[in-house]
């Protein structure tokens, strides 16, 4: 798979203040759960210092990620209350087509 392939989606929380741990081990379980029953490639998740979390998940194509959200069960349903209880506020995930990828990997695989 060439990263021209790859589709990512944005998603943007609010976390109830004293929730960010339980917010963190949700996250971690769904996208193990993700990666793991329905095709998804991981994600990664950010502070902002606005006070938003932010993650990106990446995916094999669109049609995978589409796929995965009209199913009914979650993958991890003890994962999603976690994330459910932690969360104030939730954005609509925002699709990304990536364009160009320069962020150096050399870090990431130990050299």
């Amino acid at each position: 798979m060439t990263e021209q392939e790859a589709f990512y989606v944005l998603y943007r929380f609010k976390v109830t203040p004293g929730k960010e741990e339980a917010f963190k081990e949700g996250w971690c379980r769904m996208t193990e759960a993700i990666r793991e029953q329905r095709g998804g490639l991981g994600s990664r998740l950010h502070y902002s210092e606005s006070g938003w979390w932010m993650a990106y998940a990446k995916w094999p194509s669109r049609q995978a990620w589409e796929s995965s959200r009209r199913l009914s069960d979650s993958p991890d349903s003890e994962a999603a209350e976690l994330m459910a209880q932690s969360i104030q506020e939730r954005l609509s995930p925002i699709p990304l087509a990536p364009e160009i990828d320069l962020i150096d990997r050399r870090s990431e695989n130990g050299g």
